[in-house]
């Protein structure tokens, strides 16, 4: 399972929104859509494969649910605005067969909407606890800002 251990934080920094993104959100999502694709419009691994960027032994183990965070994606899909989200994106893929400009501009849509909307901080609290307050702040207010904005 693919989740990430406060432990191997060894220099007392705050993890980045962007390692939260890649270690932890990004399988959650390619576990959704495997999921979907596969059990909801009947795509074969090897293509799921071929459109999520993974090999056919991670896009099986995303369906069989031994990799991705079980919590976070029952999190993420409890989400409204997130779920439909996915649903479009995986409607595009299965239409299309194929990883498009259309679904990568959906994908970093939903990851952006993730981020934007403070889902990643909470999924952020569950792996740190003890998150300095003021960082925490300065770092929502980033977030909130959008992508590329800076002081």
């Amino acid at each position: 399972m693919e989740t990430l251990n406060p432990a191997d934080n060894t220099f007392g920094f705050m993890l980045l929104p962007a390692e939260i993104e890649s270690k932890t959100l990004i399988p959650a999502l390619r576990a959704i859509l495997a999921k979907k694709l596969a059990e909801d419009h009947n795509v074969r691994e090897e293509e799921i494969s071929k459109m999520l960027g993974v090999t056919q032994a991670a896009v099986s183990n995303y369906i069989r649910g031994t990799r991705g965070d079980p919590a976070l994606i029952a999190k993420l899909l409890s989400e409204e605005q997130v779920s439909n989200l996915i649903d479009e994106l995986t409607d595009n893929l299965s239409s299309d067969m194929a990883y498009t400009p259309s679904s990568l501009s959906k994908f970093i849509g939903l990851c952006n909407y993730i981020k934007s909307s403070l889902l990643i901080c909470e999924i952020h609290h569950n792996l740190e606890s003890d998150i300095d307050e003021k960082v925490c702040k300065e770092c929502e207010n980033m977030l909130l800002k959008g992508p590329g904005s800076v002081y």
